[in-house]
């Protein structure tokens, strides 16, 4: 059968990820469209596909795949191109790890947090590349600025995880969700479980919620692009496919990193009194869901924030506070 062949399964695997993401990418443009639309008291994208507009990630797709892809002449070539892929492959690296029920997982590693972290900070050197290569000082400084930035949140996004680490008592990503599922405390005969969140993680999902943003440049943390000063920052040499690969990388980053702060803290596929062979896909997906639509909120809500104020976000506030929350948990988990 195919599932006792290594590389037959390998290649299914790839396959359905290669299919699954740049489908969930397209759906996540397409709810920030009209999510934003609506915010905006304006209609959105309405006639692409009939009514509501719902090709119109698709025909943006097809516009981006038909445009010319440049190269600036004094661009590091092989840098300049490679740039994009990194990015996306450092996005996709991540799903290897994120539990959607019990068994439909790709591995489930004994370092799965630690996995997650490396993995997704891959896309760093992507960004790092393409500002550095394009030969343009707009690039070069959108990609020092978000060198700056990602070196900053990188920190607090890793220690926020720690008190989750410490509570569940294991870095298995399954076995975090399992952990959550264990009874918090008793009414009557029913026994009550609760995610981590509502179990003393309130403020390290805060904090990993909003270094989260600031990793995926989203506003109010999107320095590095900041069209108004830098046109549009690492991007701006970029065109046609690999202009869509860095776009492709951010909506599958916000997947991504949404699919890990449920399994974290929202408890994951688990739901009291549902299957989670059954179910569990769905109970994710939910949840996923749910911190997308926060995401996109926030994107609509807040202003730009200046390079020292971000700055200082993370240093003098984040950083401290998820200190404080890992001794905290650290002396919760000893005391009981």
């Amino acid at each position: 059968m195919i599932f006792d062949n290594f590389w037959a399964l390998l290649g299914l695997k790839i396959l359905i990820m290669a299919l699954v993401v740049p489908g969930v990418s397209l759906v996540i443009i397409f709810a920030e469209l009209k999510i934003s639309a609506h915010m905006q008291s304006r209609v959105g994208p309405y006639f692409a596909g009939g009514r509501y507009g719902w090709a119109q990630p698709l025909a943006d797709g097809l516009k981006f795949m038909q445009k010319e892809d440049l190269v600036p002449r004094d661009a590091d070539r092989p840098v300049f191109k490679i740039a994009p892929m990194i990015v996306l492959a450092g996005t996709l690296a991540v799903f290897v790890i994120v539990p959607f029920s019990p068994r439909l997982v790709v591995r489930n590693l004994d370092l799965g947090v630690f996995y997650a972290l490396a993995a997704g900070s891959i896309g760093t050197v992507g960004v790092l590349m393409a500002g550095w290569s394009s030969a343009n000082k707009y690039s070069l400084m959108g990609g020092l600025r978000a060198a700056a930035q990602l070196i900053a949140y990188e920190l607090p996004l890793v220690l926020a995880v720690v008190g989750v680490v410490i509570q569940a008592g294991t870095m298995s990503m399954v076995g975090i969700v399992e952990a959550q599922a264990q009874t918090w405390f008793h009414i009557g005969d029913f026994g009550v479980s609760l995610p981590f969140a509502l179990q003393g993680q309130i403020i390290g999902f805060a904090i990993f919620m909003i270094a989260t943003l600031a990793e995926l440049n989203r506003i109010p943390f999107d320095m590095p692009i900041a069209e108004s000063e830098l046109v549009m920052g690492y991007l701006t040499e970029y065109s046609g496919i690999r202009f869509t690969m860095f776009f492709l990388g951010e909506y599958a980053g916000m997947f991504a990193m949404s699919a890990i702060a449920s399994t974290l803290f929202l408890g994951g596929y688990y739901f009291p009194g549902l299957d989670s062979d059954v179910f569990g896909p769905a109970v994710l997906m939910a949840k996923v869901g749910l911190l997308v639509f926060l995401m996109i909120w926030m994107r609509w809500t807040f202003q730009r924030l200046r390079e020292d104020q971000l700055q200082s976000l993370a240093w003098k506030w984040l950083v401290p506070l998820a200190l404080g929350n890992i001794a905290l948990t650290a002396t919760l988990k000893v005391v009981f």
